[in-house]
């Protein structure tokens, strides 16, 4: 940003915009997708998942993402889930400061329109 769009923008807002630039700065690897966390009953009526109370099978870790427009499901161990939920995490955090970047830019775009 030039000093002319600076003064334009106001302090607040480049402040809101260098706090974003400082955070996404500092972002580590970061996966796609959704991981679900899934417990769950099979086809065994004598099984422990329909007693009372039920005791159910799992956890099963679903990690799903987007590929070349496909839906892909992928079943992790929980030793994978647990070395990679940080990435998760982040790529999570980087959307949400993604959206809170263009926020702020529409905010700016109005204010100048």
């Amino acid at each position: 940003m030039t000093s002319k769009d600076n003064d334009r923008v106001g302090k607040r807002l480049l402040a809101r915009q260098t706090r974003i630039a400082a955070e996404l700065g500092r972002a580590g690897f970061a996966l796609p997708g959704t991981v679900l966390v899934r417990t769950m009953t099979c086809g065994r009526q004598n099984c422990r998942c329909h007693a009372d109370p039920p005791r159910l099978h799992g956890p099963y870790f679903q990690w799903t993402r987007k590929v070349s427009g496909k839906t892909v499901t992928l079943n992790l161990t929980e030793e994978q889930w647990e070395r990679y939920k940080e990435w998760f995490d982040n790529a999570k955090r980087l959307r949400e400061l993604l959206a809170e970047l263009e926020t702020l830019s529409l905010e700016i775009f109005e204010q100048d329109s």
